[in-house]
Protein backbone atom coordinates (compact mmCIF):
# COMPACT_ATOMS: atom_id res chain seq x y z
CA UNK A 1 0.00 0.00 0.00
CA UNK A 2 2.44 2.80 1.08
CA UNK A 3 4.76 1.03 -1.25
CA UNK A 4 2.98 1.91 -4.60
CA UNK A 5 2.18 5.50 -3.15
CA UNK A 6 5.58 6.67 -2.61
CA UNK A 7 6.81 4.47 -5.72
CA UNK A 8 4.34 6.68 -7.29
CA UNK A 9 5.50 9.57 -6.51
CA UNK A 10 9.17 9.61 -7.82
CA UNK A 11 8.08 10.77 -10.92
CA UNK A 12 7.82 14.10 -9.38
CA UNK A 13 9.99 13.85 -6.57
CA UNK A 14 13.03 11.93 -7.43
CA UNK A 15 14.00 10.62 -3.72
CA UNK A 16 11.11 8.33 -3.53
CA UNK A 17 12.91 6.43 -6.25
CA UNK A 18 14.22 4.54 -3.42
CA UNK A 19 11.38 2.57 -3.15
CA UNK A 20 11.93 0.48 -5.98
CA UNK A 21 15.26 -0.87 -4.33
CA UNK A 22 13.94 -4.57 -2.39
CA UNK A 23 16.65 -3.93 0.41
CA UNK A 24 15.73 -0.71 0.99
CA UNK A 25 11.56 -2.02 1.54
CA UNK A 26 13.18 -5.01 3.50
CA UNK A 27 14.70 -2.71 5.95
CA UNK A 28 11.73 -0.34 6.20
CA UNK A 29 9.57 -3.42 6.70
CA UNK A 30 11.77 -4.74 9.47
CA UNK A 31 11.84 -1.76 11.55
CA UNK A 32 8.00 -1.43 11.28
CA UNK A 33 7.58 -4.64 11.63
CA UNK A 34 9.49 -4.70 14.96
CA UNK A 35 7.91 -1.44 16.04
CA UNK A 36 4.70 -2.91 16.36
CA UNK A 37 5.50 -5.80 17.91
CA UNK A 38 7.35 -4.05 20.50
CA UNK A 39 4.84 -1.48 21.47
CA UNK A 40 1.70 -3.46 21.30
CA UNK A 41 2.95 -6.32 23.02
CA UNK A 42 2.53 -4.44 26.70
CA UNK A 43 -1.07 -3.84 26.08
CA UNK A 44 -1.21 -7.65 24.64
CA UNK A 45 0.35 -9.06 27.39
CA UNK A 46 -2.12 -7.34 29.81
CA UNK A 47 -5.15 -8.02 27.77
CA UNK A 48 -4.25 -11.85 27.55
CA UNK A 49 -3.70 -11.79 31.49
CA UNK A 50 -6.99 -10.12 32.27
CA UNK A 51 -9.20 -12.77 29.69
CA UNK A 52 -7.27 -15.84 31.65
CA UNK A 53 -5.35 -16.38 28.21
CA UNK A 54 -2.44 -17.60 30.65
CA UNK A 55 -0.02 -21.37 29.84
CA UNK A 56 -0.90 -24.03 31.62
CA UNK A 57 2.96 -26.11 32.24
CA UNK A 58 3.53 -29.46 31.80
CA UNK A 59 3.44 -31.37 34.99
CA UNK A 60 5.87 -34.00 34.06
CA UNK A 61 8.19 -31.32 32.54
CA UNK A 62 11.40 -29.89 34.81
CA UNK A 63 10.44 -28.67 37.56
CA UNK A 64 11.86 -24.87 37.58
CA UNK A 65 9.05 -24.31 34.75
CA UNK A 66 6.25 -24.73 36.70
CA UNK A 67 7.01 -21.27 38.53
CA UNK A 68 6.30 -20.11 34.14
CA UNK A 69 2.35 -21.19 35.02
CA UNK A 70 0.41 -18.63 34.56
CA UNK A 71 2.24 -16.81 31.85
CA UNK A 72 0.46 -14.81 29.08
CA UNK A 73 0.43 -16.74 25.80
CA UNK A 74 -0.62 -16.08 22.49
CA UNK A 75 1.79 -13.46 21.80
CA UNK A 76 2.06 -15.22 18.34
CA UNK A 77 -1.30 -13.18 17.23
CA UNK A 78 0.78 -9.74 17.24
CA UNK A 79 3.36 -11.76 15.59
CA UNK A 80 1.22 -12.37 12.76
CA UNK A 81 -0.09 -9.32 12.96
CA UNK A 82 3.03 -7.47 12.56
CA UNK A 83 4.49 -9.64 9.66
CA UNK A 84 0.96 -9.19 7.84
CA UNK A 85 1.04 -4.86 8.24
CA UNK A 86 4.55 -4.87 7.63
CA UNK A 87 4.03 -6.41 4.54
CA UNK A 88 1.04 -4.74 3.39
CA UNK A 89 2.94 -1.91 4.01
CA UNK A 90 6.06 -2.11 1.93
CA UNK A 91 5.73 -5.44 -0.32
CA UNK A 92 4.63 -5.39 -3.63
CA UNK A 93 0.48 -6.64 -3.83
CA UNK A 94 0.54 -7.27 -7.04
CA UNK A 95 3.63 -10.60 -6.75
CA UNK A 96 2.04 -13.58 -6.52
CA UNK A 97 5.03 -14.77 -4.07
CA UNK A 98 3.87 -12.09 -1.54
CA UNK A 99 0.45 -12.76 -1.11
CA UNK A 100 0.74 -16.52 -1.11
CA UNK A 101 3.44 -15.92 1.95
CA UNK A 102 0.70 -13.40 3.45
CA UNK A 103 -1.78 -16.74 3.12
CA UNK A 104 0.12 -18.94 4.74
CA UNK A 105 1.19 -16.40 7.24
CA UNK A 106 -2.96 -15.70 8.07
CA UNK A 107 -3.60 -19.81 7.66
CA UNK A 108 -1.46 -21.65 9.80
CA UNK A 109 -1.25 -18.63 12.57
CA UNK A 110 -5.42 -19.36 12.60
CA UNK A 111 -4.95 -22.92 12.42
CA UNK A 112 -2.38 -22.04 15.89
CA UNK A 113 -5.00 -19.89 17.03
CA UNK A 114 -7.54 -22.33 17.19
CA UNK A 115 -5.91 -24.64 19.35
CA UNK A 116 -4.65 -21.82 21.55
CA UNK A 117 -8.36 -20.48 21.75
CA UNK A 118 -9.85 -24.14 23.30
CA UNK A 119 -6.66 -23.99 25.61
CA UNK A 120 -6.97 -20.87 27.23
CA UNK A 121 -10.89 -21.08 27.52
CA UNK A 122 -10.39 -24.70 29.19
CA UNK A 123 -12.87 -25.98 26.62
CA UNK A 124 -10.26 -28.31 25.76
CA UNK A 125 -7.05 -28.18 27.79
CA UNK A 126 -5.40 -30.85 25.30
CA UNK A 127 -6.30 -27.93 22.33
CA UNK A 128 -7.67 -28.49 19.20
CA UNK A 129 -7.66 -32.67 18.08
CA UNK A 130 -4.84 -33.77 16.33
CA UNK A 131 -6.74 -34.91 13.35
CA UNK A 132 -8.26 -31.53 12.83
CA UNK A 133 -5.23 -29.73 13.37
CA UNK A 134 -2.97 -32.13 11.10
CA UNK A 135 -5.74 -32.23 8.96
CA UNK A 136 -6.52 -28.33 8.45
CA UNK A 137 -2.35 -27.73 7.72
CA UNK A 138 -2.46 -30.43 5.23
CA UNK A 139 -5.36 -28.87 3.76
CA UNK A 140 -3.85 -25.10 4.00
CA UNK A 141 -0.46 -26.99 2.73
CA UNK A 142 -2.02 -28.24 -0.58
CA UNK A 143 -3.60 -25.05 -1.36
CA UNK A 144 -0.06 -23.52 -0.77
CA UNK A 145 1.50 -25.97 -2.62
CA UNK A 146 -0.76 -26.03 -5.29
CA UNK A 147 -0.45 -22.16 -6.27
CA UNK A 148 3.36 -22.55 -6.58
CA UNK A 149 3.32 -25.35 -8.97
CA UNK A 150 0.70 -23.42 -10.90
CA UNK A 151 2.18 -19.54 -11.00
CA UNK A 152 3.16 -19.00 -14.16
CA UNK A 153 6.09 -17.36 -13.61
CA UNK A 154 8.00 -20.41 -11.71
CA UNK A 155 9.75 -21.64 -14.62
CA UNK A 156 11.26 -24.57 -11.81
CA UNK A 157 7.81 -25.33 -10.73
CA UNK A 158 8.26 -28.87 -10.15
CA UNK A 159 11.78 -29.06 -9.26
CA UNK A 160 14.08 -29.78 -6.16
CA UNK A 161 17.25 -28.55 -6.37
CA UNK A 162 20.21 -30.30 -4.25
CA UNK A 163 22.97 -27.81 -3.08
CA UNK A 164 26.34 -27.65 -3.16
CA UNK A 165 25.76 -30.23 -6.67
CA UNK A 166 24.41 -27.53 -8.98
CA UNK A 167 23.35 -29.80 -12.13
CA UNK A 168 21.50 -31.72 -9.62
CA UNK A 169 17.43 -30.86 -10.38
CA UNK A 170 14.91 -33.69 -9.67
CA UNK A 171 11.78 -32.82 -11.40
CA UNK A 172 8.84 -34.33 -9.65
CA UNK A 173 5.87 -33.36 -11.89
CA UNK A 174 2.69 -33.29 -10.01
CA UNK A 175 4.10 -34.80 -7.42
CA UNK A 176 5.71 -31.94 -6.44
CA UNK A 177 2.46 -30.68 -3.96
CA UNK A 178 2.58 -33.51 -1.97
CA UNK A 179 6.45 -33.04 -1.56
CA UNK A 180 5.82 -29.33 -0.74
CA UNK A 181 3.31 -29.93 1.55
CA UNK A 182 5.53 -32.19 3.59
CA UNK A 183 7.85 -29.66 4.20
CA UNK A 184 5.19 -26.86 5.17
CA UNK A 185 3.62 -29.24 7.81
CA UNK A 186 6.47 -30.58 8.52
CA UNK A 187 8.20 -27.23 9.01
CA UNK A 188 5.15 -25.62 11.05
CA UNK A 189 5.24 -28.58 13.87
CA UNK A 190 9.25 -28.85 13.98
CA UNK A 191 9.27 -25.42 15.13
CA UNK A 192 6.01 -25.82 17.57
CA UNK A 193 8.02 -28.63 18.84
CA UNK A 194 11.07 -26.16 19.57
CA UNK A 195 9.23 -23.76 21.44
CA UNK A 196 9.66 -25.27 25.19
CA UNK A 197 12.17 -22.65 26.91
CA UNK A 198 11.79 -18.67 27.08
CA UNK A 199 13.15 -17.57 23.76
CA UNK A 200 14.68 -20.52 21.88
CA UNK A 201 12.31 -20.70 19.12
CA UNK A 202 12.02 -16.99 18.15
CA UNK A 203 15.72 -16.63 18.26
CA UNK A 204 16.24 -19.65 15.52
CA UNK A 205 13.12 -18.38 13.41
CA UNK A 206 15.28 -15.19 13.46
CA UNK A 207 18.76 -16.65 12.55
CA UNK A 208 16.80 -18.83 9.93
CA UNK A 209 14.84 -15.87 8.46
CA UNK A 210 17.77 -13.67 8.21
CA UNK A 211 19.71 -16.33 6.48
CA UNK A 212 16.60 -17.28 4.12
CA UNK A 213 16.11 -13.58 3.34
CA UNK A 214 19.80 -13.31 1.77
CA UNK A 215 19.18 -16.41 -0.35
CA UNK A 216 15.87 -15.27 -1.46
CA UNK A 217 17.21 -11.59 -2.00
CA UNK A 218 19.84 -13.61 -4.64
CA UNK A 219 17.91 -16.09 -6.21
CA UNK A 220 15.56 -13.56 -7.62
CA UNK A 221 18.76 -11.09 -8.57
CA UNK A 222 19.34 -12.27 -12.16
CA UNK A 223 22.67 -11.04 -12.06
CA UNK A 224 23.85 -12.32 -8.21
CA UNK A 225 22.05 -15.69 -8.95
CA UNK A 226 24.33 -15.99 -12.21
CA UNK A 227 27.51 -14.64 -10.61
CA UNK A 228 27.15 -17.59 -8.00
CA UNK A 229 25.72 -20.27 -9.91
CA UNK A 230 22.07 -20.24 -8.22
CA UNK A 231 18.69 -20.76 -9.63
CA UNK A 232 17.01 -17.72 -10.80
CA UNK A 233 13.29 -17.41 -9.99
CA UNK A 234 11.89 -14.12 -11.28
CA UNK A 235 9.88 -12.59 -9.15
CA UNK A 236 11.26 -14.17 -5.92
CA UNK A 237 13.30 -11.56 -4.97
CA UNK A 238 10.19 -9.00 -3.78
CA UNK A 239 9.81 -11.59 -0.68
CA UNK A 240 13.22 -10.69 0.98
CA UNK A 241 10.81 -7.31 1.91
CA UNK A 242 8.34 -10.15 3.70
CA UNK A 243 11.38 -11.98 5.11
CA UNK A 244 12.16 -8.57 6.49
CA UNK A 245 9.29 -8.40 8.10
CA UNK A 246 9.22 -11.52 9.64
CA UNK A 247 12.85 -10.63 11.54
CA UNK A 248 11.50 -7.56 12.44
CA UNK A 249 8.26 -9.14 14.34
CA UNK A 250 11.06 -11.86 15.76
CA UNK A 251 13.06 -9.03 17.22
CA UNK A 252 10.09 -7.28 18.88
CA UNK A 253 8.68 -10.50 20.69
CA UNK A 254 12.39 -11.80 21.62
CA UNK A 255 11.80 -8.17 23.44
CA UNK A 256 9.83 -9.90 25.72
CA UNK A 257 10.04 -13.44 24.88
CA UNK A 258 13.92 -13.21 26.48
CA UNK A 259 14.19 -15.36 29.76
CA UNK A 260 12.79 -15.02 31.79
CA UNK A 261 9.59 -14.44 29.42
CA UNK A 262 6.88 -12.33 30.01
CA UNK A 263 4.54 -13.85 27.41
CA UNK A 264 4.49 -16.77 25.15
CA UNK A 265 3.90 -17.01 21.44
CA UNK A 266 1.60 -19.71 21.99
CA UNK A 267 0.63 -22.30 18.89
CA UNK A 268 -0.50 -19.52 17.03
CA UNK A 269 3.09 -18.31 16.97
CA UNK A 270 4.98 -21.22 16.28
CA UNK A 271 2.82 -23.23 13.65
CA UNK A 272 2.55 -19.64 12.02
CA UNK A 273 6.05 -19.23 11.87
CA UNK A 274 7.15 -22.89 10.79
CA UNK A 275 4.50 -22.06 8.24
CA UNK A 276 5.94 -19.36 6.89
CA UNK A 277 9.31 -20.80 6.98
CA UNK A 278 8.47 -23.87 5.08
CA UNK A 279 6.17 -22.27 2.66
CA UNK A 280 9.60 -19.84 1.95
CA UNK A 281 11.74 -22.93 1.38
CA UNK A 282 8.78 -24.19 -1.24
CA UNK A 283 9.11 -21.45 -3.16
CA UNK A 284 12.85 -20.26 -3.10
CA UNK A 285 13.22 -24.07 -4.03
CA UNK A 286 15.60 -23.87 -0.52
CA UNK A 287 13.50 -27.07 0.80
CA UNK A 288 16.95 -29.31 1.59
CA UNK A 289 18.68 -25.92 2.51
CA UNK A 290 15.82 -25.60 5.05
CA UNK A 291 16.83 -28.22 6.80
CA UNK A 292 20.40 -27.09 7.03
CA UNK A 293 19.41 -23.94 8.28
CA UNK A 294 16.92 -25.12 10.60
CA UNK A 295 18.40 -27.92 11.57
CA UNK A 296 17.94 -26.88 15.39
CA UNK A 297 14.30 -28.10 14.49
CA UNK A 298 15.13 -31.24 12.60
CA UNK A 299 16.73 -32.62 15.84
CA UNK A 300 14.25 -30.98 18.02
CA UNK A 301 11.76 -33.11 16.03
CA UNK A 302 13.28 -36.17 15.46
CA UNK A 303 14.05 -36.47 19.49
CA UNK A 304 10.72 -36.59 20.06
CA UNK A 305 9.93 -39.19 17.50
CA UNK A 306 13.38 -41.45 18.56
CA UNK A 307 11.79 -41.17 21.95
CA UNK A 308 8.46 -42.19 21.48
CA UNK A 309 9.84 -45.18 18.70
CA UNK A 310 12.18 -45.72 21.72
CA UNK A 311 9.97 -46.41 24.07
CA UNK A 312 7.01 -48.07 22.55
CA UNK A 313 9.50 -50.87 21.22
CA UNK A 314 11.64 -51.46 24.07
CA UNK A 315 9.77 -49.32 26.98
CA UNK A 316 12.37 -47.18 27.66
CA UNK A 317 14.07 -43.66 26.81
CA UNK A 318 16.68 -42.53 24.57
CA UNK A 319 16.96 -39.00 26.40
CA UNK A 320 15.94 -37.73 29.82
CA UNK A 321 13.04 -36.22 28.38
CA UNK A 322 11.79 -34.88 24.86
CA UNK A 323 12.17 -32.85 23.14
CA UNK A 324 15.87 -32.34 23.59
CA UNK A 325 16.27 -29.27 24.98
CA UNK A 326 14.27 -30.39 28.00
CA UNK A 327 17.38 -33.45 28.04
CA UNK A 328 19.58 -30.90 28.97
CA UNK A 329 17.65 -28.81 31.53
CA UNK A 330 17.26 -32.30 33.33
CA UNK A 331 20.87 -32.78 33.06
CA UNK A 332 21.66 -29.93 34.57
CA UNK A 333 21.67 -26.90 32.15
CA UNK A 334 20.44 -23.61 33.31
CA UNK A 335 17.75 -22.74 30.88
CA UNK A 336 19.64 -19.71 29.22
CA UNK A 337 22.41 -21.82 28.55
CA UNK A 338 20.58 -24.55 26.72
CA UNK A 339 19.16 -21.40 25.03
CA UNK A 340 22.22 -19.38 23.78
CA UNK A 341 23.85 -22.62 23.08
CA UNK A 342 21.13 -23.84 20.98
CA UNK A 343 21.18 -20.31 19.28
CA UNK A 344 24.98 -20.36 18.26
CA UNK A 345 24.49 -23.73 16.70
CA UNK A 346 21.62 -21.83 14.96
CA UNK A 347 24.25 -19.12 13.67
CA UNK A 348 26.57 -21.79 12.58
CA UNK A 349 24.31 -23.97 10.29
CA UNK A 350 22.58 -20.84 8.60
CA UNK A 351 26.80 -19.93 7.76
CA UNK A 352 26.96 -23.33 6.24
CA UNK A 353 23.35 -22.87 4.32
CA UNK A 354 25.51 -19.63 2.53
CA UNK A 355 28.34 -22.10 1.61
CA UNK A 356 25.94 -23.23 -1.02
CA UNK A 357 26.76 -20.50 -3.07
CA UNK A 358 29.86 -20.66 -6.16
CA UNK A 359 29.94 -24.48 -5.01
CA UNK A 360 29.32 -26.89 -8.20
Amino acid sequence: MLYSFFYYLHDWIKPFNVFRYITFRAALAAFTAAAISYFIMPSFIRWARNIGGTQSIRQDGPSRHLAKQGTPTMGGIVIAGSILLSTLCWGDLENAYVLIMLLATAGFSAIGLWDDFLKVTRKNPKGLAARYKFGLQILLAVILGTLVYLNPHDPYADILSIPFFKKWILHFGIFYIPFSVLVMVGSSNAVNLTDGIDGLAIGLVAIATLANGVLIYISGHRGLSEYLHVLHLPYAGELTVYCGSMFGAALGFLWYNSYPADLFMGDVGSLGLGGALGTLAVISKQEIILAVVGGIFVVETLSVILQVMSFKLTGKRIFKMAPIHHHFELKGWAEPKVIVRFWIIGIILALLSLTTFKVS
